[in-house]
């Protein structure tokens, strides 16, 4: 039944104008005004829905993740835009100075980051 459906995730925020000023001018993502929301159009055709609520409040997982070839290239590029990354100092996730996380295990080095609503983002060199 679901096999063949083309499902899209969808996440909201507080303010739709701020989402589209981050997402579309500050992180140069291709978004797209829809009379309920804003649409991420990501590459392979991806699609992420964005819509207001007016009773919104962040999650604390990551909601969007990045592929990248090279993660401190990316941080240096997204602090150049002024996103600070976030730093983490936990028992099995410490980041360094940079906000990067390099494990024993998974992605080869990982960064987070916050978008105005702030719903934790990140970008992974695997």
């Amino acid at each position: 039944m679901l096999r063949d459906s083309r499902a899209f995730s969808s996440f909201s925020v507080d303010d739709l104008d701020k989402a589209k000023q981050f997402y579309g001018e500050t992180l140069g993502l291709d978004v797209a005004e829809r009379p309920e929301g804003l649409e991420l159009h990501l590459t392979g055709g991806t699609t992420v829905f964005i819509y207001p609520s007016p009773s919104y409040t962040p999650p604390k997982h990551t909601v969007l993740n990045f592929p990248v070839d090279d993660v401190e290239a990316a941080v240096d590029e997204l602090a150049a835009k002024g996103v600070a990354m976030e730093h983490y100092d936990l028992p099995d996730l410490k980041t360094d100075e940079r906000g990067i996380f390099r494990g024993p295990t998974g992605p080869r080095a990982i960064a987070w980051f916050k978008d105005p609503a702030e719903h934790v983002l990140a970008v992974m060199e695997t």
